[in-house]
């Protein structure tokens, strides 16, 4: 089982990135998926959600209009399209599958830096 964050980096205050999240060794279509990030200093924090096909998506409150999720169940790979960054924005990304208790599984996180 394994989950793999890419797609981070430096970027300027209001730039995008593309973060995507490879899963392997699991049935991914199943799961839901979340991105959390942790910055400096602070707890993990939820970002954004989505379901298996049918459900909708749901964000934290601060990303809320500008970042996206969505998955491709086909390439067993999550996303997190994120536009107008900022610099509160800087932390490790980190996907998230989980289906029920014990079965939660968790990438090795991405650095995203949004600095000028």
């Amino acid at each position: 089982v394994q989950l793999v964050e890419s797609g981070g980096g430096l970027v300027q205050p209001g730039g995008s990135l593309r973060l995507s999240c490879a899963a392997s060794g699991f049935t991914f279509s199943a799961y839901v998926l979340s991105w959390y990030r942790q910055a400096p200093g602070k707890e993990r924090e939820f970002v954004a959600t989505i379901p298996s096909p049918g459900g909708s998506a749901n964000y934290a409150d601060s990303v809320k209009g500008r970042f996206t999720i969505s998955r491709d169940n086909a390439k067993s790979t999550g996303y997190l399209q994120m536009n107008s960054l900022k610099p509160e924005d800087t932390a490790v990304y980190y996907c998230r599958a989980y289906l029920r208790p014990g079965y939660a599984y968790w990438g090795q996180g991405t650095q995203v830096t949004v600095s000028s």
